[in-house]
C-alpha cells in the first residue's frame, strides 16, 4: 500500500506548485520526480532558506529551492568548501602522518592547514597535490553526512593521531549536534557542511593550487607553526582562466610595484605600517586633500582638529577600550606627586591612547558651549589621522597600515533631520565617486551579534538608513542594493559604498552610521525647542575612507595612469638637441604660469631612451621638441597610452593640457 496523507510532506517550489512527498524523502528525490536533467544538475538545496544536502531527509512541510550551477553564489561556495575537502584528502594520501586541522572557503577559492609530520610543505609539493585532487575527483566518491557524539568524536580522532580535531572537537558545546563527511568509505573530516553529492560534481579543470605560507594553530603564535596550502577554485575552466588572468593583471596593477617604479612612497622596517611620502606620492594626497576640502566645504562642513593621544577613561566611557583595546597603542601617563621640594613621580601611571577613531574626540567639540535645536545639523570634519595596531602578518602596502588618515566628518542632527542628511551625503557620495570614475553598490550592514543598545533603537536606526537611501533613489538592484546580517558596527548599523574597479575587483570604501549610543555615552546634548535638553543623534561618514588606502585603490585602478590633475607630473618638456634647450625652459615656464606640473628632460640622450623612461613614469604627456618646433612655436605631445603623437601651436598645447589639469569639480 502506498503512504497516507498523515505520512505525506507537503514540499512547495518556487515556481508556485507542490508535490506531495513521503516522510523520509529528501531534496534529491524531489529532483528526480520532476525529471532527470534536473536530477544531475542539482548540487544542493535550501529548504526553508536553509542550505543544506540533497541527501537531508525533510522533517516537515517545507519549502524547497533546488540549488544547480546557475545559482552561482550557492554553488561556488560548495565547490570551493570541496575543493578544500579533496585537498585534504590528497595530501594525507601523499603524505602520511599529516595532521588535518580546518579548510575553509574564502572569497576565490579555498586552503587548508595542515600539520605535516616530516618537514613543512613548499610550492614544489603543489603539482603532486594537484594530480592526487584529480585523481579524487574522477573517482566521482560520494560525499555522506554522518552525526556522531561529541565523545565518539574526540575518541575517534586521538585514535588516529589528529590530536588538533581532538583540542577542537573537545572545546565544542555540549549538545551541539556533530557530524563528519566521508568521502567514500575510506576518508572523513570533521564539517559542519553542506557539500556536494560527490567530488565527481567538481571539475577537475576549475582549480589551481597557488601557493604554500605558514599559519598559527587557531591564529596564535604560541601555537604549533602549521603549513597553509591556497588554492582558487570555480564551477568551470572558463572562470577559472579568467581569474588567473584578473590577477596575472592585478599584478601589474599592484600599487606596491607601481608606487616604488613611479616613486611615490616607500615602506621600510624602521617604520612598520606607515607610510614615507615621497614628493611626487604627496602631491597626490595634496590633490586629493584639495579636492576634498572643496567639496565638504561646498558642503556646509566646518574643519576641525583633534588631539592624537587622549586619556583612556575617554575611550572606557566611549565603548571603544572594550572593544579595540588590543589594537590600540596605549602610553603610560606617569602622576607626578608634588613636595616641598618639587614634583617626585609617583610610579603610578594613568594609560593614554593613541586615537585609533575620532568619532569622541568630535563628541568633546560638540560639547563646548550650549547647542541649541537651531544649531543643528552641526556637521564636523577632520582630515585625522589615526593609529591601529594591526599585526605584522596584516599590513599590506597602503592597503592595510597602522598609521592612517581619514577623511572623517560626523554630522549631529535632531530626529527629524536623519533622513535628509544622509540623503545628501548619498548625493555627495555619488558625485565624488563619478568624477574618479567609479562605479558602486550600496550595502546595508546590520546589527552584529555582539552589540550594544536596544532592539529598538536598533530598528529605528536601520529603518532611517533604509529611508535615506531610498529617498535618494539608490535602493534599487542597479545600485547593487543588498542588506548584510550581522555586519554592522557594535554601536550602529552603516550604510557601505563597494566600489567596482577597472579589473571587476570590490572596495568597501565610503560608509555612513547612524549612531545614538555614542552621544548618550559621552553625554552630547543640546536644547530643544520645548526647552529640555536632548541626545543628538551623531552620524559618522567618510567616503575616500582613508587617503592611503583610496590612493593605493586608484594607483591600481587605473594602472597607475592616474586622470591629468591627478598625476604627481603632468607634463615633461623633452628635447631631441641640445639647440633646443632654451626652447625647452621657455616652455616649461609657459607651462608652470598656466597652472601645470611640468619638467624638463634636457638630457643628451636619445628621445626613444627619454619617451620610455617617462611612460614607466607614468607622465600623462610628453612634449617633444627640436630645432624645428623651436622655430616655429610648437610642440610634439606624445599622450601615455597612444601610439601616434600630434604637433601643434604651444598655445593650443597650453589650452589643451591646462583643461585636462583642472580638478573634475572645478570644470
Amino acid at each position: 500500500m502506498g503512504a497516507t496523507m498523515s505520512e505525506m510532506f507537503t514540499i512547495s517550489l518556487p515556481d508556485g506548485s507542490s508535490r506531495a512527498m513521503p516522510v523520509g524523502s529528501t531534496p534529491a528525490d524531489v529532483a528526480a520526480a520532476i525529471g532527470p536533467g534536473l536530477a544531475k544538475a542539482a548540487l544542493a538545496a535550501r529548504v526553508d532558506g536553509e542550505l543544506v544536502d540533497l541527501a537531508a531527509p525533510f522533517t516537515q512541510d517545507s519549502q524547497l529551492a533546488l540549488v544547480t550551477a546557475r545559482d552561482e553564489a550557492d554553488a561556488l561556495d560548495l565547490a570551493r568548501h570541496d575543493y578544500a575537502h579533496v585537498l585534504a584528502e590528497a595530501v594525507q594520501a601523499l603524505f602520511p602522518g599529516t595532521q588535518i586541522t580546518f579548510g575553509p572557503s574564502t572569497d576565490d577559492g579555498f586552503y587548508y592547514d595542515f600539520a605535516p609530520r616530516d618537514r613543512p610543505f613548499t610550492d614544489e609539493d603543489l603539482p603532486a597535490i594537484e594530480a592526487k585532487m584529480r585523481e579524487i575527483i574522477a573517482a566521482d566518491k560520494p560525499l555522506r553526512r554522518e552525526v556522531v557524539s561529541r565523545e565518539a568524536l574526540i575518541a575517534r580522532w586521538r585514535e588516529q593521531g589528529e590530536s588538533f580535531k581532538a583540542e577542537w572537537a573537545a572545546e565544542l558545546p555540549e549538545g551541539e549536534e556533530l557530524s563528519v563527511y566521508w568521502s567514500g568509505s575510506d576518508w572523513a573530516d570533521m564539517c559542519r557542511g553542506p557539500h556536494l553529492p560527490s567530488t565527481g560534481k567538481l571539475d577537475p579543470a576549475a582549480f589551481k593550487l597557488t601557493r604554500v605560507s605558514g599559519a598559527y594553530w587557531r591564529g596564535d603564535q604560541a601555537n604549533a607553526m602549521l603549513s597553509r596550502v591556497y588554492g582558487t577554485g570555480w564551477l568551470n575552466k572558463k572562470q577559472l582562466d579568467a581569474h588567473l588572468l584578473r590577477l596575472e593583471e592585478a599584478a601589474k596593477r599592484d600599487h606596491r610595484k607601481l608606487g616604488q617604479e613611479m616613486d611615490l612612497f616607500h615602506l621600510q622596517a624602521e617604520a612598520h605600517g606607515s607610510v614615507f611620502w615621497h614628493p611626487k606620492g604627496y602631491r597626490i594626497w595634496r590633490e586629493l586633500e584639495a579636492y576634498m576640502r572643496r567639496a565638504i566645504d561646498a558642503g556646509g562642513y566646518r574643519e576641525v582638529k583633534t588631539p592624537q593621544i587622549m586619556d583612556a577613561r575617554q575611550w572606557e566611557q566611549s565603548g571603544h577600550w572594550g572593544k579595540y583595546r588590543e589594537n590600540m597603542f596605549v602610553i603610560p601617563d606617569e602622576v607626578p606627586n608634588v613636595d616641598d621640594e618639587g614634583p617626585v613621580i609617583s610610579g603610578e601611571a594613568e594609560w593614554m591612547a593613541l586615537k585609533p577613531m575620532n568619532c569622541p574626540a568630535h563628541v568633546l567639540i560638540f560639547r563646548q558651549g550650549i547647542k541649541s535645536y537651531r544649531d543643528l545639523p552641526l556637521r564636523l570634519y577632520e582630515n585625522g589621522c589615526c593609529h591601529r595596531n594591526e599585526p605584522h602578518g596584516a599590513l599590506h602596502g597602503l592597503m592595510r597600515v597602522r598609521q592612517f588618515t581619514q577623511d572623517d566628518a560626523h554630522i549631529f542632527c535632531r530626529e527629524d533631520q536623519i533622513v535628509e542628511e544622509v540623503r545628501a551625503f548619498c548625493a555627495l557620495a555619488d558625485r565624488i565617486y563619478g568624477d574618479f570614475g567609479f562605479t558602486y553598490a550600496i550595502k546595508l550592514a546590520l546589527r552584529p551579534e555582539k552589540r550594544i543598545g536596544s532592539d529598538e533603537l536598533w530598528d529605528l536606526a536601520e529603518d532611517e538608513l533604509r529611508n535615506a537611501v531610498a529617498a535618494a533613489g539608490l535602493a534599487t538592484p542597479e545600485y547593487g542594493w543588498e542588506e548584510l546580517p550581522g555586519e554592522g558596527a557594535f554601536y550602529a548599523p552603516k550604510l557601505e559604498w563597494h566600489l567596482t574597479d577597472a579589473i571587476g575587483r570590490t572596495w568597501q570604501v565610503g560608509t555612513i552610521q547612524s549612531d545614538r549610543l555614542m552621544p548618550e555615552r559621552l553625554e552630547a546634548s543640546y536644547i530643544g525647542e520645548d526647552g529640555e535638553k536632548k541626545r543628538p543623534v551623531m552620524l559618522h561618514r567618510a567616503i575616500f575612507g582613508s587617503y592611503e588606502r583610496f590612493i593605493g585603490i586608484l594607483i591600481e585602478h587605473f594602472a597607475g595612469k592616474l586622470p591629468v590633475w591627478l598625476a604627481p607630473v603632468q607634463a615633461v618638456v623633452a628635447t631631441i638637441v641640445s639647440d633646443a634647450d632654451d626652447y625647452a625652459l621657455d616652455v616649461a615656464a609657459q607651462l608652470k604660469v598656466a597652472g601645470i606640473r611640468g619638467e624638463t628632460d634636457l638630457r643628451n640622450e636619445k628621445i626613444n631612451y627619454k619617451v620610455r623612461e617617462h611612460s614607466l613614469q607614468k607622465v600623462p604627456h610628453l612634449l617633444v621638441v627640436g630645432k624645428r618646433e623651436a622655430e616655429e612655436g610648437t610642440v610634439a605631445i606624445r599622450t601615455l597610452g597612444e601610439a601616434q603623437q600630434r604637433v601643434m601651436p604651444l598655445a593650443e598645447a597650453i589650452a589643451m593640457l591646462k583643461a585636462e589639469a583642472t580638478p573634475p569639480d572645478l570644470r
